[in-house]
């Protein structure tokens, strides 16, 4: 029987630099591999942290701006005190506990982007509360 293997999302991007100090800088990935054509073509770029691995790309047509995504996280209480930490300018995510049993991070890169990282709680906390 066929068996599924890891998924690799492509996110479009539109600055390299603007993309560099979101992913690499605030979120902590590092870049595996770069990739051009010729020194004037779009670069495509792999990312990973951990078992993570996300690719970036300028070529037209690869990604959609607006994709959101969600990542798995070992202790995700850790994550969030990581990223508010470093004071990211143009992001200070909050952890938000769900009715679906999940604690979130969301963020959201220059290029519109989210990144949805979550970690699985079999239990609600006490302070909890439904909403209407």
């Amino acid at each position: 029987m066929p068996k599924l293997g890891t998924v690799t999302p492509i996110l479009r991007m539109f600055d390299i630099a603007k993309a560099r100090e979101f992913y690499l800088d605030f979120l902590g990935f590092a870049v595996r591999f770069e990739h051009r054509f010729d020194d004037n073509a779009p670069l495509y770029m792999g990312i990973a942290r951990d078992g993570c691995e996300l690719h970036l790309s300028e070529h037209h047509g690869d990604g959609s701006p607006g994709a959101h995504m969600r990542i798995e996280v070992a202790d995700i209480a850790a994550l969030h005190r990581e990223l508010t930490a470093k004071k990211y300018r143009y992001a200070r995510p909050g952890l938000e506990e769900t009715p679906w049993r999940t604690r979130e991070v969301t963020v959201t890169d220059p290029f519109g982007n989210q990144l949805t990282f979550y970690e699985d709680t079999s239990e609600r906390s006490p302070d909890f509360k439904d909403q209407p």
